[in-house]
């Protein structure tokens, strides 16, 4: 019904027909004054967008009559007007201007912005009038007002400042003149200017202001009464975030919004669950008293949790999501990002305007955290944009126990990061909360608008300690010796209300009793939640649920399907110049494909996507550099060498819509990675993928590795099917290039928690990626991949392998032998095989079994005994490997390979052969990687 022709026509009804010329009438008195309107025509009037660019609208009577005037007058002579300004007069309009810009560029640090009033704030010489060569007495002189929203075109200079006065230095300071865009600073100014920053509201606005912040203060009241010294990390001193976010639902679900996702750390979580995404108090109570328990997994701590809702708005159902966050602060923000996407792909929803982004930071981490930066520089490129985002800082002054500004950061706020993708930035005081509306009215137009990062800065306070446990005044006793003496923003708003008239005291205590009973009773307290959702809002996860894990998995191919798809990847536009070498893979893909050559790992990996397009699943795959491939093997995008243009071969594959994405990353491994793993765990069908630029670099994204993806589904329940492929292999590149640092993802693992594998063989990385997108289990898959083995001579498979394969898990021997004659095995897993075999063939060794160990974990014990056992002479049982002994899989797998050779015989010990141990992951010199590669291959026939 809401997409249809017959709702857009009766939702504009009222814009036509008798009704046209009121309109008209309206808008014109709207573009000169917006507060001269009703509020809900201004508020139409506020969402309209721009037309052809235009920075704003101009009143038609104007023009009418100006055409009138030359109709009239077109016969006569017009002079030339002399001007009756004096030049004093004209240097001092000048300055004038020159005072408004001075306004404009930095009324913001003279606004009212702290309820404390202990904020360092200097001077600010250009709002003076004498920095201006202007005076008192200058007062009552009339000047051009210039492009300031004042209404007119003149006024005296005391109306000017009065007006610029009201509109910047109250409780409102706006950073806006860093913006490049004229379009937008103009937006900013005229929806400011225009009001004086006080537009008027309603009656039924203002009850509906103050009800949330009844609820926001009668929550955490609760809380403390019944549960006094219990973790909660409370919102008490920044109650408006939830009449701020209340709107940002309802504003966002005006222009038509199908979900909205929110990230926030814990401070005012609880009380966003309750009043905002309608979770039940009853169960928030059950969890503080310790009765909710997890049927599996660790579970998480309250202020940790995630929810999700539907509420109802003016432009119909909404979703909410509450993303899951750890306590490493910020990191949560390009988690939210990737979900984001994810769903806006889903979509079709190229431009954002379906899905938004909220984030919710504190000041001392948005100002120290590095991934808040990597996020903003992700925000506006393609493959990671989502239409804009909207930041809000809950401004408490202190972090932890750091307040001093000169400690915590070297910027004038803690918001000048999100200059550098020029968002506009509202500082607000949360002790006014109908400033804190408007500033959330504009900063979420800004972005249907203009498609951009939008900072709400909320500058409050934190009415106790970091936790209800502890004693702020040891670190601040200055602040909170004002703190413990003022009011609560509710009670300031409640006087200011009853004050004005609009409400009785006995009003205000019985909507504060009522939500209280409320929460008593244990109901829901947000009056828009819908309690029979729209299904068809989110992503159903059943088929992905309850599977155990199982190691095989049907990846087979027709041969003539994979013929076909080669054929078509093969095809090049009309006129498209390929580079030379990458001319020569083309040519021999073709015979791969034709069975004329062995297959390489590129061609294998194209076919694994290729396939699964054709099958129907997505796939996405990012990372540096990822279009080419570190290593040049992939070649997924081709250059045309003589014009200006790309040819992506895979995308043309997929026939029914399914997407294929691929994207080089900007050089970030913390955030890009994060923004995967959010896109993945809303995403389930298909395959996403992020490469690494070498496995090494991929410890810059450590944190989203423990925290998310190796404990999400423990913590949360959060399933999650990410592939990770991290280039690994000891080749004489030094410790910075040669270790994805195995063990670390190895020590995660527990609970068959997530995959580890290292393929050695082109058809083996083939039905490992179509394993992890076909089969129904969603585990994150972690990939040693290879580097020097891309091109290996040995490294090399068939069509039928392809074809007619499935992943395995433990790989035989490729060398011919007689079992009777095996008294060694050597188990091994990745490039060393390679070794192993040539080492074994030069010098004729006819007594040695060499096993690849492709999957490390869920380790394959069964597997690898069923293989072994019809070795019955095994007297010499070896692990080989390159890394150091204090790393690689030594450390972490050796108990199941001893439970396997107890199976075979109980007296068989199993060996080492590799590295000594050693701080750093290889020698930095070719002499000395190649002496102890040698060794540690000879040792493993010998030790």
């Amino acid at each position: 019904m809401e997409d249809s022709l017959m709702y857009r026509q009766w939702s504009t009804s009222h814009l036509s027909g008798s009704n046209a010329t009121y309109v008209e009438e309206l808008y014109e008195a709207y573009l000169k004054d917006p507060n001269s309107v009703p509020e809900q025509w201004r508020d139409n009037f506020d969402k309209l967008p721009r037309v052809n660019g235009t920075e704003n609208d101009v009143p038609h009577s104007t023009i009418r009559e100006h055409f009138l005037y030359l109709a009239k007058n077109k016969n006569r002579v017009q002079p030339l007007a002399v001007s009756s300004v004096s030049s004093e007069h004209e240097k001092k309009q000048v300055k004038v201007l020159q005072l408004i810009t001075g306004y404009r560029v930095r009324g913001h640090q003279k606004a009212k912005l702290d309820p404390l009033n202990i904020m360092e704030r200097e001077t600010v010489p250009d709002l003076e009038l004498t920095h201006h060569g202007l005076s008192a007495a200058d007062f009552d002189t009339t000047f051009q007002t210039g492009n300031v929203f004042l209404g007119r075109e003149e006024a005296t200079l005391r109306e000017i400042v009065d007006a610029l006065e009201k509109t910047y230095c109250s409780s409102i300071g706006v950073e806006y003149m860093h913006i490049v865009d004229t379009a937008e600073k103009r937006w900013i100014q005229q929806r400011m200017e225009s009001v004086r920053s006080h537009p008027n509201y309603s009656v039924d606005v203002k009850t509906h202001l103050l009800e949330r912040l009844i609820a926001a203060e009668g929550l955490e009241r609760m809380l403390a009464t019944k549960y006094p010294g219990t973790k909660r990390f409370g919102l008490e001193g920044g109650e408006s975030l939830i009449p701020c976010l209340d709107e940002i639902v309802q504003r966002a679900g005006s222009y038509g919004a199908k979900e909205l996702v929110i990230g926030m750390a814990h401070r005012g979580r609880l009380n966003v669950l309750v009043n905002i995404l309608g979770k039940n108090p009853a169960e928030l109570f059950n969890e503080f008293e310790g009765k909710k328990k997890n049927e599996v997994g660790s579970g998480d701590v309250k202020y940790h949790q995630g929810f999700s809702s539907n509420v109802m708005t003016p432009g119909g159902e909404l979703h909410l999501a509450l993303a899951f966050n750890p306590s490493h602060l910020e990191i949560v923000s390009p988690v939210v990002e990737g979900s984001v996407r994810a769903r806006q792909d889903r979509r079709r929803d190229k431009k954002g305007d379906k899905v938004v982004p909220v984030l919710i930071h504190g000041d001392a981490a948005f100002a120290g955290q590095g991934v808040v930066m990597e996020t903003f520089q992700m925000s506006q490129t393609r493959g990671y944009k989502t239409g804009g985002t909207v930041h809000i800082i809950v401004n408490n002054q202190v972090g932890f126990t750091t307040s001093n500004r000169h400690d915590a950061r070297s910027t004038e706020y803690c918001t000048d990061v999100a200059k550098m993708v020029q968002a506009p930035i509202f500082h607000v005081n949360g002790d006014d909360p109908e400033a804190v509306l408007f500033v959330t009215q504009m900063a979420i137009d800004f972005r249907q608008q203009f498609k951009k990062d939008v900072v709400i800065d909320l500058v409050c306070y934190r009415a106790r300690g970091h936790n209800e446990a502890d004693e702020p005044a040891i670190t601040q006793p200055m602040m909170y010796q004002v703190i413990r003496k003022k009011k609560n923003p509710r009670e300031i708003y409640s006087a200011r209300l009853a004050e004005e008239g609009t409400f009785t005291e006995e009003k205000i205590s019985a909507m504060t009793d009522d939500y209280r009973s409320a929460l008593d009773n244990g109901q829901h307290v947000v009056k828009s939640l819908v309690k029979q959702p729209n299904t068809e809002l989110f992503v159903d996860w059943t088929p992905y649920l309850g599977h155990a894990y199982e190691a095989y998995y049907d990846t087979s191919v027709d041969a003539k399907t994979i013929h076909d798809l080669a054929q078509k990847l093969d095809t090049v536009p009309d006129g498209f110049v390929v580079q030379r070498q990458v001319e020569k893979i083309r040519e021999d893909r073709q015979k791969m494909a034709a069975g004329a050559l062995s297959i390489d790992w590129g061609f294998a990996e194209t076919m694994a996507y290729a396939t699964l397009l054709e099958q129907g699943y997505p796939v996405r795959l990012t990372g540096q550099d990822v279009g080419r491939g570190t290593f040049s093997h992939r070649h997924a995008v081709m250059h045309n060498q003589k014009a200006p243009g790309i040819h992506v071969p895979l995308k043309t594959i997929p026939q029914d819509g399914t997407r294929f994405d691929l994207y080089d990353s900007l050089l970030s491994e913390e955030a890009v990675l994060a923004f995967e793993y959010g896109y993945s765990t809303t995403s389930p069908k298909g395959l996403v993928v992020w490469e690494a630029q070498f496995g090494d670099f991929a410890n810059g994204a450590q944190v989203v590795i423990d925290q998310f993806i190796s404990s999400g589904e423990h913590k949360w329940m959060r399933l999650c099917g990410l592939t990770m492929l991290l280039p690994h292999g000891y080749e004489g590149q030094g410790p910075e290039h040669s270790s994805a640092r195995l063990e670390r993802f190895l020590q995660l693992c527990a609970e068959h928690n997530m995959q580890v594998c290292v393929p050695s063989t082109p058809a083996q990385v083939f039905h490992m990626l179509r394993r992890q997108a076909i089969r129904p289990l969603r585990k994150p898959l972690i990939v040693m991949s290879p580097k020097s083995l891309l091109r290996h001579k040995l490294a090399k498979s068939t069509l039928d392998e392809l074809a007619n394969g499935h992943f395995k898990v433990v790989l035989e021997d490729a060398w011919e032998h007689d079992p009777k004659q095996i008294d060694r095995v050597i188990l091994c897993s990745g490039k060393v095989y390679y070794d192993l075999f040539e080492y074994r063939a030069h010098n004729d060794i006819k007594n040695t079994l060499v096993l690849r160990m492709e999957q490390l974990y869920p380790f394959p014990e069964q597997e690898l005994y069923d293989l072994l056992q019809p070795y019955t002479n095994i007297k010499h049982a070896v692990w080989c490997q390159e890394e150091p002994m204090n790393q690689g899989a030594w450390y972490c797998s050796q108990h199941h390979m001893r439970h396997v050779f107890h199976r075979i015989s109980p007296s068989l010990l199993l060996q080492y052969a590799g590295r000594v141990g050693s701080a750093a992951p290889a020698a930095g010199y070719m002499s000395l990687h190649l002496e102890e590669q040698a060794k540690l291959v000879e040792t493993a026939f010998n030790i």
